[in-house]
């Protein structure tokens, strides 16, 4: 079978194209050799540099988003264990959190114009993965829709999290110690839960007309939702919670 093989040995620099006031986004590989004869086999990658962040040059002091989006200026990451013992850099959990320091001019729903439901100052969380990392002023930021914004913090603990549209706060219920047979389960035999219960409720979505319909869960409900929906938070009194849509909530317990 005839074996196809491709090999940079050299260090190779891409760049996006330039804009006016943004640093490209740079990516450096070296070394980086693959075969392919019927599967695709990695013998060896050194160097790889990845900046995420746009950063945005110093001559521009002010980041004014548009529509629905929001501008949030990023938590720094846990340095310490809650029985403080220091995090290297690889084990300190990515912030989902952090301050709105803009907002754009809100949207057009139907006939309606529909402002944006965070104001500046507001502590918000968000979700994992979105919006658009750029560093401006020396901090770190995020420009995400509003949307992404899971919902308000108002304290330092998530049982207190307000959610935003469609959104829900449950806290999961513990996984089971034991078998139906009474055997003790280990750690990593304990199923992940699927059900909990309702803390919170948002608003509820936008309809065409630009008002908010009600969701049907309320809080204090026993809820059975799908697996992996949401993003998962550790509350102050080690409980577990987690935040989703209205529409991974597949039934009622009663």
């Amino acid at each position: 079978m005839a074996a196809a093989q491709m090999t940079t040995a050299a260090s190779s620099r891409g760049f996006l194209p330039p804009f006016e006031g943004l640093r490209p986004v740079t990516l450096k590989v070296s070394s980086l050799s693959f075969r392919t004869s019927g599967g695709l086999t990695l013998r060896s990658t050194r160097g790889l540099v990845v900046k995420a962040a746009t950063t945005v040059a110093p001559k521009y002091t002010t980041l004014k988003p548009l529509g629905d989006r929001v501008l949030v200026k990023i938590s720094a990451a846990e340095e310490k264990t809650s029985g403080g013992i220091l995090l290297p850099s690889t084990a300190q959990s990515k912030p989902q959190g952090g301050e709105v320091v803009a907002v754009g001019e809100g949207r057009t729903v139907g006939q309606h114009k529909v402002d944006v439901s965070v104001k500046t100052g507001t502590q918000v969380v968000y979700s994992k993965y979105a919006g658009t990392e750029v560093e401006f002023n020396g901090s770190n930021h995020l420009l995400l829709k509003e949307d992404d914004i899971v919902g308000i913090l108002e304290t330092d603990d998530v049982k207190d999290l307000k959610p935003l549209n469609d959104r829900i706060l449950i806290k999961v219920m513990e996984a089971e110690e034991t078998t139906a047979g009474g055997l003790l389960l280990t750690q990593g035999s304990k199923e992940k839960p699927s059900t909990g219960t309702v803390i919170a409720v948002g608003p509820g979505p936008l309809d065409e007309d630009g008002s908010r319909k009600g969701l049907t869960v309320s809080e204090g409900n026993t809820v059975l939702y799908s697996k992996f929906a949401g993003n998962d938070f550790k509350g102050s009194d080690g409980s577990d919670y987690i935040v989703l849509r209205a529409s991974d909530i597949m039934a009622v317990l009663g």
